[in-house]
């Protein structure tokens, strides 16, 4: 039985290159899809894992035989979801909100095979450093909150506005691995890989890991 093509619904750099270390051959089509779910009071896990769900059968729609991989990654800050900033005034508020404060990071993961879909979801907390308005405005400069929920990236080598994070590092990024070779080995699509440090150094110590079909026999 052939493995079925695989399509990643996002337009993300990020995801893109971490699903590119699974060494799993992929496409990508981004998905178009309103974002706009549910009400106020939703909580960030439901959002998250309807936005997944809704950009993987968007994209499954124009791709029938094929499988889709889609995410969504959002940030919560007591009660508040923060998304990605419109425009610099708004990566300010995210960026002086965050700063010297703790909050949660969820992705949710989509995979779409025709009209079925499984869906799951990480939660990682994140403690942000004491950053100073002058490197706010250093990375609001170069540009960097733009495409980010939190108006921030975890692996900046410059702003560096993480001081340490509890649970998954990938999920921060915006793609958490271990669930995506779960729901990829669902459908047959194998990852050619033995240990977790082989993806990232900070997933060697990941503990979504412990259950993670990797494939024992690669490399051998």
């Amino acid at each position: 039985m052939s493995t079925p093509p695989l399509v990643l619904a996002s337009a993300s750099p990020r995801r893109r290159e971490l699903l590119g270390r699974l060494g799993v051959p992929f496409t990508v089509t981004p998905a178009d899809v309103d974002e706009n779910v549910g009400g106020p009071g939703m909580r960030p896990e439901r959002v998250a894992r309807a936005l997944a769900r809704r950009k993987a059968l968007a994209v499954a729609a124009q791709h029938p035989g094929s499988v889709v991989l889609a995410a969504d990654t959002v940030v919560a800050l007591r009660g508040r979801l923060l998304g990605k900033p419109a425009d610099a005034a708004e990566a300010w508020a995210m960026l002086r909100a965050l700063r010297g404060r703790r909050h949660r990071v969820i992705t949710g993961v989509a995979l779409a095979a025709g009209r079925r879909v499984w869906v799951r979801h990480v939660v990682t907390t994140v403690h942000m450093r004491s950053y100073s308005d002058d490197e706010i405005a250093a990375s609001i400069a170069a540009g960097t909150p733009f495409d980010k929920a939190g108006a921030y990236a975890i692996q900046d080598p410059d702003f560096r506005p993480v001081a340490c994070h509890e649970g998954c590092y990938c999920n921060v990024v915006g793609l958490p691995l271990a669930p995506v070779i779960e729901l990829l080995a669902g459908v047959g699509i194998q990852v050619p890989l033995t240990e977790p440090a082989d993806l990232l150094p900070a997933c060697a110590c990941c503990p979504l890991f412990a259950g993670a079909p990797l494939d024992a026999g690669a490399g051998q």
